[in-house]
C-alpha cells in the first residue's frame, strides 16, 4: 500500500500554491514601484525647489529682494499691532486651515459624482470613498474620465503617495515659517499667516475695505465650519449605505418616508 497521495492531488495542491502565489504577486506589485517611476517623482517634485533657489540666488532675485525691503519699511511703522494680530492669527490658523481643506475636499467629492450622474463625463470610480480602495485594487483612473489622461492615475499607491509627500514639503515649510518664506524671492505680504494678502494671494483685492473684508472672513469661516461638519455626514453616508452623498440625497428626495437616517439605522 503506497502512503502517497493520489497523483491528482498533488497537482490540485500545487495547482492551490501557485495560484496562491499568483494572487500574492498581484497585491504586492499594486504596492511596487519600478526605479524610473520613483525617479521621475524625485525629479518633478525638485522643480519647483530649485527653481525658487535658482531665482532668489540670481540677479533678479537680488533686485526683487531690493525692492521688497523698499516697500517693507513703508509697512513697518505700525510693527507692534501687526505683529499682535500675527500672534492671534497664528493661534487660530489651524481651524481656518481645517475649513479650507474641507470646503476644497468636499468639492473634490461632489462635483465627481454629480458629473457622472447627469451623464457629463464618466469616471471608472465617481464616489470618493471608493477612488483609494479602486487605487489598491490597482485599477488605472482617468482625470475627467478621459481615457489616457491620467498624470498619476497609472501609478501605484505608493507613487502617489511618494508625490504627494513631496510636493507638500515646499507648502507646508512656508505655512510653517509663516509670509516671510516668500521674502527671498522678493515678494513682501502685508497681511497674516490666514490672510496674507498682496497681489499673489488677494488679486481682487477684496481686502481694500476693512469691514467688507472682516464680513467675509465671518462668511468664509462660517461655510468652512458647515464643510467640516457636512464630510461628518460624509463618513456616516458611506459607513451605512456605501453610496456617495449626492446618490444618498437623490435618493432621500424620491423617498423621504423609507430613505433617512432612523430607517438605515434600523435596517442594520
Amino acid at each position: 500500500m503506497s502512503l502517497l497521495p493520489p497523483p491528482s492531488l498533488l497537482s490540485c495542491r500545487c495547482g492551490n500554491r501557485s495560484l496562491s502565489s499568483v494572487r500574492a504577486t498581484n497585491a504586492f506589485s499594486r504596492f511596487k514601484a519600478s526605479w524610473q517611476e520613483v525617479a521621475g517623482v524625485l525629479v518633478f517634485s525638485a522643480i519647483p525647489f530649485t527653481a525658487v533657489k535658482a531665482i532668489a540666488n540670481s540677479s533678479l532675485g537680488e533686485a526683487l529682494q531690493r525692492r521688497m525691503e523698499e516697500k517693507k519699511k513703508l509697512y513697518q511703522d505700525n510693527s507692534a499691532k501687526l505683529k499682535t494680530l500675527s500672534d492671534k492669527a497664528r493661534k487660530e490658523s489651524f481651524e481656518v486651515l481645517h475649513a479650507r481643506w474641507a470646503m476644497l475636499a468636499a468639492l473634490g467629492a461632489l462635483i465627481p459624482e454629480i458629473l457622472d450622474l447627469i451623464g457629463a463625463f464618466h469616471f471608472v470610480e465617481p464616489v470618493w470613498w471608493r477612488v483609494g480602495y479602486s487605487k489598491l485594487k490597482g485599477d488605472t483612473l482617468d482625470y475627467l474620465g478621459i481615457p489616457g489622461l491620467h498624470v498619476a492615475g497609472s501609478q501605484g499607491v505608493v507613487i502617489i503617495a511618494i508625490c504627494q509627500a513631496l510636493l507638500m514639503v515646499g507648502p507646508e515649510y512656508a505655512r510653517y515659517c509663516g509670509i516671510e518664506a516668500l521674502e527671498p524671492l522678493g515678494i513682501y505680504l502685508p497681511g497674516d499667516i490666514n490672510y496674507p494678502g498682496g497681489a499673489l494671494f488677494d488679486p481682487l483685492n477684496l481686502s481694500s475695505d476693512p469691514e467688507s473684508f472682516e464680513e467675509l472672513k465671518v462668511k468664509e469661516i462660517k461655510n468652512g465650519r458647515l464643510a467640516m461638519v457636512a464630510w461628518l455626514g460624509f463618513y456616516i453616508q458611506a459607513a451605512l449605505t456605501g453610496k456617495g452623498p449626492v446618490q444618498n440625497l437623490l435618493d432621500h428626495i424620491a423617498d423621504p418616508l423609507h430613505n433617512n437616517l432612523l430607517s438605515t439605522l434600523k435596517s442594520l
